[in-house]
């Protein structure tokens, strides 16, 4: 379990001296987000995430974070890394608190940008993406689970995986309550980062996808592969 919050971080420079490195963006054309099946934010800025299944429920959340991914993956995977695992070219943001002041920094460098010496080291996304698509991926951003925690049931979840995979050609003897429940147990050790109550590992992605037919057992063994080898 990691201690490090994305303000102390702030607060010791690595942040600052981290960004300052980072590329220029000047040639990166923002992708549109398709926001459809959220709820509008309206014309004013939040200050804190609306998608927080505290606020929308569960179902809302999950579309956020599918949502959030696929903005991310195309608007900001570049300089931050695939499932938001920084190379130390621009802050990691797995550590932003998902909390007020992590909502109020992640806004205001998403809506104004970064820059430095003249040299654009974020482009301003608030104008061109809006806000739904802002906090879509605010709330992927702080859903990520901890690379080391993943590492730890990666053993498991591979044996789950070939258990699916079989069970996607042959299903009798299949107990889809106490996979998913192991599945489920296995999600809830998984933390997030960022301090957010849960992390959408593969193994919650893998849970929600049971429900007892060869089809089902086919894609959570899908999610658990790409999952898995997105990880290494």
């Amino acid at each position: 379990m990691h201690n490090t919050s994305f303000k102390g971080l702030l607060t010791a420079g690595a942040v600052f001296a981290a960004t300052t490195l980072a590329y220029a963006h000047g040639d990166v054309n923002p992708q549109p987000v398709d926001t459809a099946g959220l709820p509008e934010t309206g014309e004013e800025w939040l200050t804190e995430n609306p998608y927080r299944a505290s606020e929308v429920g569960e179902e809302v959340w999950r579309k956020a974070v599918e949502i959030g991914s696929s903005g991310y993956n195309q608007n900001c995977a570049r300089c931050h890394g695939l499932e938001v695992v920084s190379g130390g070219l621009a802050p990691d943001l797995r550590f932003l608190e998902a909390e007020e002041y992590g909502d109020e920094w992640y806004v205001e460098r998403f809506r104004t940008g970064y820059t430095q010496n003249g040299i654009t080291k974020m482009p301003a996304f608030g104008e061109l993406l809006g806000q739904d698509a802002a906090w879509a991926i605010r709330t992927y951003i702080e859903t990520r689970p901890d690379s080391d925690a993943m590492e730890e049931v990666s053993d498991e979840l591979k044996e789950l995986r070939d258990q699916l995979a079989g069970y996607a050609t042959d299903a009798n003897g299949a107990d889809a309550d106490a996979i998913r429940a192991r599945l489920t147990e296995i999600a809830g050790s998984i933390e997030t980062l960022s301090g957010a109550p849960v992390a959408d590992s593969v193994a919650y992605r893998a849970a929600n996808l049971i429900d007892g037919t060869t089809d089902a057992y086919k894609s959570a063994a899908e999610t658990l592969t790409i999952g898995l080898s997105a990880a290494h």
